[in-house]
């Protein structure tokens, strides 16, 4: 229901709606600020409020008991907006102080939306409607062409996604005009018996799609676009589901490479110590891949027509469900890890400093009972290693060190006291890349590059893991003393600078020959 006021119009009383009236007040004070910088202004303007007041008497004679917001529109058009009655849209547009100018043309585009947008609210139009019916409600309260809002929302779409979010804000936040009364607040028409039965009548009829070429090829866009990120997150989904199994029904799930790679989190283990965050990152992963594939399947189904689309309630819930889980999933993996690495950490304390550097037991004993001393371990991940010795053992530990960015700065030395003669040394080394270096000092310095087989191939026979002989013959000793030999990737010793990402060296051997 609106509300009708009296108004008192050069000496007439009319009745007029409440948004009318603001409408007309509005134009006839825009009337007398536009005359009254003309002499005989007033004049002018109470003329024109004489010929409002006689347009509205036509308008009582005919019938009409209270002026509405669209016989204040149509008088005003046949009278003419202030500008064209004073003519300032012509000469007097460029004269005066440019801001005046500027003003001008803003209460214009003021006064242009405020006509357009009077007497209306803003709904989402559920008879014109692609996903949800924004943009055609947006339409119709601007009373402007949907496809130009269509269009805008596709390009901020493409704007890092931001469109996606102000749709599906607005959608959640903009209610449907579902009953005939919305419908009708919706285009600003009067709430009248006939127009209430008119919008019935016209619901109760077929749908005329107005979307035209524009409106199929956004729709196709939207079904191609759901069907690209749809079939990802369903085989996300289901290589999050085998992962699950695999983890909690295979023994050896640990040693295994996971679908979805989750094995890192040792969930069987973890699941006896932290129940409930497993059991709270495991829901919030599956929320978070299920939630998507659910709403996209849904919006399918119910473009195909064979599902109701949702409602406003329906959205909410989904989305707050979706952010929840997110919320949930992400800092519990966090604590997990945390948890896990502390959990690795407490269990294999055996880590010690030995010549400076920190590494583990195994290491330490190694190095010890071979004799080598680590001369410089700069950037290395480790500094022996075992599991691919060339004489097959997976337990035997040998020398090693690994740099993603091949900047491990790395030099291992063993001492031998020789008395005086020619000497060769051998070992068995490999490398990912050039670089790495088999060394000796006696009374000069001799090197060998160590073979770039990577992991794969190599010298040795039987064996496919890039294992290759190194020897430097010809070894001068003058006079009994200690001699050093080993291998490094230390440029300083090397002249070379270091391209591998990662080197093995094993079994060293020092034989006189002469």
């Amino acid at each position: 229901m609106k509300k009708n006021i009296t108004i008192n119009l050069c000496g007439r009383l009319f009745q007029i709606d409440e948004d009318a009236y603001e409408m007309l007040q509005h134009y006839t004070e825009s009337l007398r600020a536009s005359f009254g910088k003309e002499e005989g202004g007033e004049e002018i303007a109470d003329d024109i409020e004489e010929r409002i007041a006689e347009l509205f008497d036509e308008l009582k004679q005919n019938g009409v008991e209270a002026i509405t917001i669209e016989h204040v529109k149509d008088i005003i058009t046949r009278i003419g907006e202030p500008e064209q009655l004073t003519g300032e849209d012509g000469e007097k547009k460029n004269e005066g102080h440019r801001y005046d100018s500027f003003r001008s043309a803003a209460e214009g585009v003021y006064d242009n939306v405020r006509t357009r947008m009077a007497g209306k609210r803003l709904y989402r139009n559920p008879n014109d409607r692609m996903i949800a019916g924004v943009m055609s409600g947006l339409a119709a309260y601007t009373n402007t062409d949907v496809t130009w809002w269509r269009l805008g929302i596709v390009l901020l779409v493409l704007f890092y996604g931001f469109g996606i979010i102000a749709y599906l804000v607005l959608a959640l936040v903009l209610p449907s005009a579902n009953t005939p009364e919305e419908q009708l607040q919706m285009q600003g028409r009067e709430v009248t018996p006939q127009n209430l039965a008119n919008v019935v009548v016209e619901n109760g009829q077929k749908p005329v799609r107005r979307n035209g070429c524009l409106g199929a090829f956004v729709t196709a866009l939207l079904v191609v676009f759901a069907i690209i990120v749809g079939v990802p997150l369903l085989a996300c989904l289901f290589m999050v589901v085998v992962s699950y199994i695999i983890a909690f029904t295979v023994p050896t799930a640990a040693h295994l490479s996971l679908p979805f790679d989750i094995g890192f989190l040792e969930l069987p283990e973890l699941i006896t110590l932290y129940p409930w965050a497993v059991v709270t990152f495991m829901v919030g992963l599956l929320l978070t891949f299920l939630i998507p594939v659910y709403a996209i399947a849904h919006m399918l189904f119910s473009r195909a027509g064979k599902l109701q689309p949702m409602g406003v309630g329906q959205r909410i819930f989904w989305v707050v469900l979706w952010v929840a889980s997110l919320c949930c999933m992400i800092p519990t993996l966090i604590w997990i890890q945390q948890k896990n690495t502390e959990r690795h950490r407490n269990e294999y304390s055996n880590t010690i400093v030995y010549q400076s550097v920190e590494m583990d037991r195994e290491s330490k004993d190694y190095l010890r009972r071979g004799g080598w001393t680590l001369l410089k371990a700069e950037n290395c991940a480790h500094y022996t290693y075992c599991g691919e010795h060339p004489s097959g053992g997976p337990f035997m530990r040998y020398l090693d060190a690994w740099n993603e960015d091949c900047e491990e700065v790395y030099t291992a030395e063993r001492r031998e006291h020789v008395e005086a003669g020619i000497y060769r040394l051998t070992c068995i080394a490999r490398a990912e890349g050039p670089g790495p270096c088999i060394y000796v000092i006696a009374d000069d310095k001799k090197m060998k590059d160590i073979p770039v087989y990577g992991n794969s191939g190599g010298e040795l026979p039987n064996q496919d893991k890039g294992w290759s002989t190194v020897t430097i013959d010809s070894i001068e000793v003058s006079t009994a003393r200690s001699i050093g030999y080993g291998v490094s990737t230390d440029i300083n010793l090397t002249q070379r600078p270091c391209r591998a990402q990662w080197f093995s060296a094993t079994d060293f051997k020092l034989e006189k020959i002469k």
